[in-house]
């Protein structure tokens, strides 16, 4: 009989030669456990996803009311469906006009793909400009624009008329041009090691946009609920783009991805043609039931706050000969190594300390700290001594 681990090679498809391979049984606040009571602290949130932590209470009983209810419908858009409906209001209660409007997918990706559709048709235009070392997703409209040949290359042709330029070049912002129907960012840029906006550089890219009737895109994927001390980036660094592009924390754990923008602009995706962008399981019952469910935790338990000053908890004890720099702030952090051998070592060890870490796709001298927002003091301060002591291991083993 063939173990689990045998059948995750066999018939899972896999996306590396070496994958982690930790087999988990049950997930619970920031603790992952395996089949024999192996119990490992997240810190990484399932890469930003798990912001109130897994399984909370309140989400849990979101969904099980919800599947008492019912599961999928119809097709996205034809039907009054409340769990949508209701969170697409909380959603907007708390983004700045003019972001006021919700189309509810399934995935970062396809938001993202979303998004590009929609900044060309209310445009007219096809030239899309991204950055260097951005991630948006893998889907081939996402990967186009991703910031990473060693990425895109064994895919070739690709979507035309797609740029990148530098994040903080800000020469390089006078390429935006009149033929450009938009430039799409993450504020701060994750997979490339925690990289943020310098100075008024996301200003600069506000005002040249507006300029040349460019649409600007905000892919806060990483960044929103509260990951980096504000609800969203937007909010932080007080620049509102024309459309934000949402996933990760947005399903509470479940499947859920959605780009806003005004009612204006939105509303090209109803005519010539109608059904300009069509889902059918695009905001699913349950995973907006979840969503929502997350969203009042994440306000009723002040996380967004909170993750300031457990950043600077987390900082102030993480304090090793091997770290060079931890970058980022709220909870979403880059300890940067001597290199990326030490890296490697780190986060292939990690489950060894009872830790789960991971890397960054463009920044391999780095791993990321992004645990569930709920993550209290003593974990915090349990996480640093034992990633001192994963240090302490690298720096033998070198």
């Amino acid at each position: 009989m063939l173990t689990n681990r045998q059948l995750f090679l066999n018939y899972i498809g896999q996306t590396s030669p070496a994958p982690l391979m930790l087999e988990i049984v049950r997930a619970e606040g920031v603790y992952l456990f395996g089949p024999a009571g192996e119990k490992y602290l997240d810190l990484i949130s399932g890469v930003s996803v798990s912001n109130t932590g897994h399984r909370h209470p309140k989400v849990v009983k979101a969904i099980k009311e919800q599947v008492d209810s019912y599961l999928h419908l119809m097709v996205y858009g034809e039907l009054i469906q409340s769990p949508q409906v209701k969170y697409a209001e909380q959603l907007i209660k708390i983004l700045p006009a003019p972001l006021s409007n919700c189309f509810f997918v399934n995935s970062g990706s396809e938001a993202i793909e979303g998004a590009l559709k929609l900044a060309k048709r209310f445009t007219g235009r096809s030239r899309i400009i991204s950055f260097t070392n951005s991630y948006h997703g893998s889907t081939h409209g996402a990967l186009s624009i991703q910031g990473s040949e060693i990425y895109k290359n064994s895919y070739r042709p690709l979507l035309p008329d797609t740029f990148q330029i530098g994040f903080n070049d800000f020469d390089a912002v006078n390429l935006i041009d009149e033929n450009t129907a938009c430039v799409i960012t993450e504020p701060v840029q994750a997979e490339a090691g925690v990289i943020w906006p310098e100075n008024s550089f996301l200003d600069q890219l506000r005002q040249r946009c507006n300029d040349k009737g460019a649409l600007l895109i905000f892919d806060e994927v990483q960044t929103g609920f509260g990951r980096i001390g504000s609800m969203f980036a937007t909010e932080k660094f007080k620049v509102i783009p024309d459309i934000i592009v949402l996933a990760k924390a947005l399903g509470g754990g479940m499947p859920l991805g959605a780009f806003i923008s005004s009612k204006e602009i939105m509303s090209v995706l109803t005519t010539n043609p109608k059904l300009g962008h069509i889902t059918t399981f695009g905001g699913h019952p349950v995973c907006c039931a979840a969503g929502l469910a997350s969203l009042e935790v994440i306000n009723e338990e002040n996380l967004v706050a909170e993750s300031m000053r457990k950043s600077d908890l987390l900082k102030r004890n993480l304090v090793h000969p091997a770290i060079r720099e931890v970058r980022g702030e709220g909870l979403l952090l880059a300890v940067r190594l001597p290199d990326n051998e030490s890296v490697n070592y780190a986060v292939a060890h990690a489950p060894d300390y009872g830790l789960i870490l991971d890397y960054f796709l463009f920044c391999g001298d780095s791993f990321r700290i992004a645990p569930p927002l709920t993550i209290n003091d003593d974990e915090i301060l349990w996480a640093c001594h034992q990633l001192n002591k994963l240090l302490d291991d690298v720096m033998n083993k070198k």
